[in-house]
């Protein structure tokens, strides 16, 4: 055959592409410059904004989008997650099938199948497989956001492929269509057919499938001896097109080809996937080894013993994670290592499981390999670890120092028995550029995650970048390796497969292209005539040059607002479709604007200037913004710590600078709360009574607050006042003679109960203070109970979380400096500071330092911050709680869960005789002033609607409902008909029941 002219997509009109979409389909077709910016990059280096973006409502609109677009002569993306890290899904007309064309068709248990739309997340095939014992074999990490088409057309692996193989061995059948309207039903081979009959019957096929057919017939019969020696040589050889699967001995397999040929071939409609059951019992083999070579050395060893996976991690990323996974990853078996080898052994039962576990560890002692070793049984613990696995996509972005951490050559393999050698040569080819890499992978295949600190800010950077590259590919090939894994070609290796195949079988690869996509509509630039793989660098461009002046300090990102902003590289985590808490306003919407991922990337683009033009008066920031609950779950559940919270009120500080006339009412009555929260205390039963009657509704439309909600009861006593006069009547009484309260006013208000004890500081948050008092009460008991005196700060304070969660920043450092003023007495003597309000302590805790970086003070108050669990934990470990002795259903708090942990707490509960549930409910959904905001109640609503009020209606009555945040406690009791209570109360409560008894 002769080589073919190249494959490119002709210039198209946009506007009457565009007009036509709209006319002929029912979803959604944009060219806004938001929507191109958010679709302007997947998770790679790469970006190319799409000229639009549509996203179909079913199975009939995608394929109708796809023809008509093809028709036009533009270029069709198709896109499903957009967690691609090649470059795979970007520029052109994209075309978006995770949002409704995600439907399970069928699940068949007894046949072992299920037929799925392209759209369906991997997550959600894997829980509608395991109630039946079965699973999907290919289970890549970021399995909870990548789609099924997206896995076909990366033919994605995952952990369990050494076992189960790859999204291409487990697929059964392809319903796909072409771009000339065509549609093709496509059945993989089965290993009982005849492979002659096979290539008879599909030659025989009527009209273009048969068309297709005869042409890769003739093209694998007359290229045999090359494509047999060239391509399948081993099963992580993903790079280019299958064209062994052509070959009798394969099958000619006309389906599974198209399995890896990231959307350049068809469009796929629904696939027919097989199923796997899943073992009867599971153990987990940890492994510890001085250094990745030295695991990849054993990987020979443990092979012959049919391990379900070997994957790889290491302590870069190991201690790059919090603090209370890596300690419980330590407690669940963890060895003793640099890097580990994590290996999964099925069994019919625990006790064969575990033999085998042993098996593999004697085999390696007894090959005198330098290794740990723990089998670990409990699932829980399993878990556990493979969070250090799961985790390290993300956690690979950044140096323990903060630097940079880039793919690009984050998915090379080789076949496993040269893997050592591989790594061996690759530190050599590192340190002869002078970079360093982070590394992650499926070891029992040959194929290695790794990130490297390139430098691809500068020319010279990128320079050395394409050198190493070349240079690595080499390296690869002499190996008889892959320069793609599972990630796929897309820009980032698609130029490098003539170093790997030769100029002749990248021909091949051509001539494959031409037969299926005549037209060159589908993906181009992909595989098949690349652009340089250093073209379209995503931070090649003016972002990476603009520093803003900012409020927050960013000490994470060298004081940088631009190098924050890349730290999103799009892996998406925050797309998932349930559990965590990031991100409550995605998983409702479903909207990748309302995803962290969305919303960093428009914020980059802000940086970047090119579609999103306004700077911070950017009014498509301030909509993606909009819906941001503030819940802070990203900064822990986001593998690189994005923190959209900060970013979100930079932004709208900024937004509103200089026109306070244009900030949305709430901002006004709900950032200002403590302010006005302080002037209604003084006559809060004509508050509420005027909030409790028909005026409540003009009330709630002058301050921007939703209809629907109920406003808040001012206590008719302040927490304050109660502390106070308390101390005033106890004079004289009690076990210890005090002084009046203000007496020491250096000092604060000073508790006569427990004088001499440990002094710690109570924070009187507003809504402890103003509305649940009762609150601050019990904490009082308990805290005394524990052995300390217990003050009050000597003035008012407040920690400025409303301003900052409004934008409201200037303001919010006044407060926090006259803070900091009143309770300078208590810093220098190292008084702790116990904050029974989570987001006010986590404010204290993580916000106020970075908003104040020039005053000590911020961060000493940081350092002394406590939850009440801690406080107990740390500083009264010899005191023993009053046993509760109930049930409990438990919220926590979303800022709780993402700066302070919850540990403290469960560990508080279970030595008090409570028997906590807390379900993976994420945030509430109020998230103080969200909640509460006109237009937001729906999606608050929504968020709660999601876990946490369902299951506190299906509690039991004796079942305590435990939430120590005000939102979290206010939204229960808006949206059922339980009343949700602080830890501290349960504890005060079950205080008094003692003593009661000892009387």
């Amino acid at each position: 055959m002769t080589a073919p002219a190249p494959v490119r997509a002709v210039e198209f009109d946009v506007g009457a592409l565009e007009a036509t979409l709209r006319a002929q389909l029912r979803g959604r077709v944009s060219s806004d410059p938001g929507t191109r910016a958010l679709y302007a990059v997947d998770a790679s280096l790469y970006r190319v904004p799409p000229e639009l973006v549509v996203v179909p409502v079913d199975r009939e609109d995608l394929a109708a989008a796809a023809q008509l677009t093809a028709d036009a002569g533009a270029p069709v993306v198709l896109r499903g997650g957009g967690t691609s890290m090649a470059g795979n899904v970007i520029g052109g007309v994209v075309i978006d099938g995770s949002r409704h064309v995600n439907r399970i068709l069928d699940l068949d248990p007894a046949a072992r199948t299920a037929v799925v739309e392209p759209g369906v997340v991997l997550s959600d095939l894997q829980a509608a497989a395991g109630r039946h014992g079965l699973a999907f074999g290919a289970d890549p990490s970021s399995g909870t956001r990548a789609t099924l088409g997206g896995m076909i057309a990366n033919n994605a692996c995952g952990a369990h492929s050494v076992a189960w193989g790859t999204t291409a061995d487990n697929v059964r059948a392809l319903d796909v269509v072409l771009t000339g309207g065509d549609r093709l039903s496509l059945y993989a081979a089965r290993p009982e057919e005849d492979p002659a009959a096979r290539a008879a019957w599909l030659s025989d096929r009527p009209g273009r499938e048969g068309e297709i057919n005869r042409g890769l017939l003739a093209l694998a019969r007359e290229n045999k001896l090359v494509i047999g020696r060239r391509f399948g040589q081993f099963s992580r050889q993903i790079s280019g097109y299958a064209l062994h699967r052509l070959l009798p001995e394969h099958g000619h397999d006309v389906a599974r080809l198209l399995c890896g040929s990231e959307g350049t071939l068809a469009t796929t409609l629904t696939a027919t996937l097989g199923l796997t059951p899943l073992p009867a019992a599971k153990v987990l083999l940890a492994l510890g080894f001085p250094d990745a070579p030295s695991a990849a050395d054993a990987v020979p060893h443990l092979l012959p013993h049919r391990p379900l996976t070997i994957e790889s991690v290491s302590a870069t990323l190991v201690d790059r994670l919090p603090d209370h996974v890596r300690r419980a990853a330590q407690a669940a078996g963890l060895p003793d290592g640099k890097t580990w080898l994590l290996v999964e052994v099925g069994g019919e039962s625990i006790e064969t499981a575990e033999c085998a576990g042993r098996a593999m560890a004697d085999e390696l002692r007894d090959a005198r390999l330098d290794v740990s070793s723990s089998l670990v049984r409990d699932p829980a613990a399993q878990a556990v670890l493979w969070r250090c696995r799961r985790d390290g996509t993300g956690l690979a972005t950044r140096r323990a120092d903060g630097a940079e951490m880039w793919g690009g050559w984050e998915d090379a393999a080789v076949p496993p028995a040269r893997l050592g050698e591989y790594l061996r040569r690759l530190d050599e080819l590192l340190a002869r550029h002078g970079l360093s890499g982070t590394s992650y992978g499926h070891f029992g295949e040959g194929c290695m995650h790794m990130r490297m600190d390139f430098d691809l800010l500068s020319p010279e950077g990128i320079a050395t970048f394409r050198e190493f590259i070349e240079q690595a590919t080499e390296l690869i090939v002499s190996l008889g390796g892959s320069v793609s894994g599972e990630h796929g070609d897309g820009r980032a290796r698609s130029e490098l497969l003539t170093r790997m195949y030769g100029a002749d079988a990248v021909d091949l690869l051509d001539q494959v292209k031409r037969i299926w996509d005549p037209r060159g509509a589908l993906n181009p630039g992909i595989i098949v005539d690349p652009p340089s793989f250093t073209a379209d660098l995503r931070h090649d461009g003016p972002a990476k040059d603009r520093e803003l002046l900012t409020l927050f300090s960013y000490p994470e990102d060298a004081g940088s607002f631009a190098q924050a902003q890349r730290r999103c590289v799009g892996v998406g985590k925050c797309r998932q479709s349930s559990g965590g808490v990031m991100c409550p306003s995605y998983q409702v919407t479903r909207e990748e604007k309302h995803s962290t991922r969305g919303r960093a990337h428009l914020l980059w683009e802000m940086l970047q200037g090119d579609l999103v033009t306004d700077g911070w008066r950017s009014t498509e920031v301030r909509d993606a913004l909009d819906l941001c609950l503030s819940c802070k779950g990203c900064l822990s559940d986001c593998p690189v710590n994005v923190d959209m919270a900060t970013y979100k009120a930079e932004f709208t500080h900024h937004h509103y600078a200089g026109r306070p006339w244009a900030r949305p009412r709430s901002h006004w009555s709900m950032g200002w709360l403590p302010a006005l929260a302080r002037v209604a205390s003084r006559t809060p039963r004509i508050v509420n009574a005027t909030t409790g009657s028909r005026a409540a509704a003009m009330l709630k439309k002058l301050g921007g607050i939703a209809p629907e909600r109920d406003l808040p009861r001012f206590a008719p006593q302040t927490f304050r006042s109660w502390f106070t006069t308390r101390e005033e009547s106890s004079r004289g009484f009690g076990p210890s003679q005090g002084t009046r309260p203000h007496e020491d006013s250096s000092r604060g208000s000073r508790g006569s109960r427990g004088r001499g004890r440990q002094r710690v500081v109570l924070w009187p948050d507003t809504f402890t203070n103003y509305l649940s008092p009762e609150v601050g009460k019990a904490a009082v008991r308990v805290l005394e109970d524990a052995g300390f005196e217990v003050v009050l700060p000597a003035g008012s304070v407040c920690c400025g979380l409303t301003w900052v969660s409004t934008g409201q920043l200037e303001v919010a450092r006044r407060v926090l400096r006259r803070t900091l003023k009143v309770l300078e007495p208590e810093l220098a003597a190292g008084t702790p500071v116990i904050g029974l309000e989570p987001s006010c302590a986590a404010m204290l805790r993580h916000d106020a330092p970075d908003l104040l970086a020039d005053d000590p003070r911020a961060a000493r108050l940081a350092e002394a911050t406590r939850t009440l669990g801690e406080a107990l934990q740390e500083l009264a470990p010899d005191w023993t709680p009053p046993q509760v002795g109930k049930d409990a259903l438990v919220q926590v708090h979303c800022h709780q869960h993402a700066v302070m942990g919850f540990d403290a707490d469960r560990e508080l509960m279970a030595a008090a005789g409570i028997e906590a549930t807390v379900p993976d409910s994420g945030c509430c959904g109020l998230a103080g002033n969200f909640g509460f905001e006109q237009g937001h109640y729906e999606v608050s609503r929504a968020a709660g609607e999601r876990v946490i009020l369902p299951a506190v209606r299906a509690a039991r009555a004796d079942t305590e409902i435990l939430a120590d945040g005000f939102s979290c406690r206010t939204q229960i009791e808006q949206g059922t008909d339980r009343r949700a209570r602080h830890l501290a109360e349960l504890l005060a409560d079950a205080l008094e029941a003692r003593d009661r008894a000892a009387t």
